[in-house]
């Protein structure tokens, strides 16, 4: 039998290992390497949006190559020897290709203004920077669901009387708004089962896998759609959006103190000299993984919110502890993962602590 916690295992000793070689080519790049590459753009190019451009595909091009066998390890090999993907290579390479076509000119349109910022407003670049961020993610919440997303899977409104009905019993209880629900097209890539509400205003909707509407009963359904109803109904989207916004405008603002005397520690021209690029993001990284356990606790505090509305709405901790049992079967989840782990990484709460919050509550509703 495949064992989730050596599944959990793997796929973060990959993880952690991809991270520690990314920060090794960028110290590498930083001593050694930037300032090369940096010349060799100045020599081709005429501009600086052209300089700009050349190093960040050269640097670009060489993370990809370093970065390719273990996404393949990790995306491809892992998944089929758990069982767990259905993608053949030629699938999968498809989506590599895809992704590459998606964040290439995304990569490269948000260094270049954050290097034109820069140059151009050395003293407030980070305010504009921060905002541009701040609008870019918003804009990309609203559009995923009809531009981005439907480039990897397809999509179409859930048909299942039974489910509608049931969804619209909840919108009723809730005094919500049905925002629209799509079955998503995952199980042609894996037998990993998933629901969410993604976008906002127009595109918000709630899209669930057709792994899950397979596998799980029509109770078990209404108690996810309960918890994924919590997030439109409490505008969770918009908090997570809130909540990242500020740390995204921190972010930019402590790069805006550090980046000037460490620009002259290494010996580069100014911070807006392209070849600080592995400082700034090193910087970036540094930062991330700072503020990771907070965003995954904000993350995981929502979660809980969203889990106790469904019991609350339902009233049927039964279906929500069988759905939570047939998530951790589907998803290969580990069930009790160490306390350290599943406080840095995890998003959700581990599948123990929403069982036993859904006992908690019955205990709570009876008395006890």
């Amino acid at each position: 039998m495949d064992d989730p916690k050596k599944y959990e295992s793997i796929k973060y000793f990959v993880s952690v290992s991809g991270f520690a070689l990314d920060i090794l080519i960028l110290i590498y790049l930083l001593l050694y390497g930037s300032v090369r590459i940096r010349d060799f753009a100045e020599s081709v190019a005429s501009s600086q949006a052209t300089v700009v451009l050349v190093y960040i595909l050269a640097v670009g091009l060489v993370f990809k190559v370093v970065e390719l066998p273990l996404a393949f390890y990790s995306g491809y090999v892992i998944e089929h020897r758990f069982h767990l993907s259905r993608q053949t290579i030629t699938d999968w390479v498809k989506d590599q290709l895809k992704g590459l076509a998606l964040g290439i000119p995304l990569g490269v349109g948000a260094v270049e203004m954050i290097y034109y910022l820069l140059r151009a407003h050395p003293e407030s670049w980070w305010l504009y920077a921060g905002v541009a961020f701040v609008v870019f993610v918003v804009a990309v919440t609203n559009l995923a669901p009809v531009l981005l997303l439907p480039l990897f899977f397809k999509f179409k409104p859930v048909d299942n009387a039974d489910l509608q009905d049931r969804v619209a019993r909840l919108a009723r209880r809730t005094g919500a708004r049905v925002c629209g629900i799509f079955e998503w097209s995952l199980g042609t890539k894996t037998r990993k089962a998933n629901a969410a509400v993604v976008g906002w205003g127009n595109t918000r909707r709630i899209i669930v896998s057709d792994t899950l509407l397979e596998n799980f009963t029509g109770e078990e359904i209404e108690v996810i759609m309960a918890h994924e109803l919590c997030h439109h109904v409490k505008n969770h989207i918009w908090l997570g959006l809130a909540f990242q916004s500020i740390l995204t405008m921190l972010g930019f603002y402590g790069l805006h103190r550090v980046l000037p005397h460490f620009s002259q520690v290494f010996g580069f021209r100014a911070p807006s000299d392209i070849a600080v690029f592995p400082l700034f993001a090193l910087s970036i990284s540094f930062l991330s993984l700072l503020v990771l356990p907070v965003v995954n606790y904000f993350s995981r505090r929502l979660e809980t919110a969203a889990d106790l509305y469904a019991l609350d709405m339902t009233g049927d901790a039964l279906a929500f502890v069988s759905s939570m049992e047939k998530l951790a079967d589907l998803n290969m989840a580990n069930r009790t993962p160490n306390k350290i782990i599943e406080f840095i990484f995890y998003s959700h709460p581990s599948i123990e602590d929403r069982i036993k919050l859904a006992a908690d509550r019955v205990g709570q509703n009876v008395g006890i």
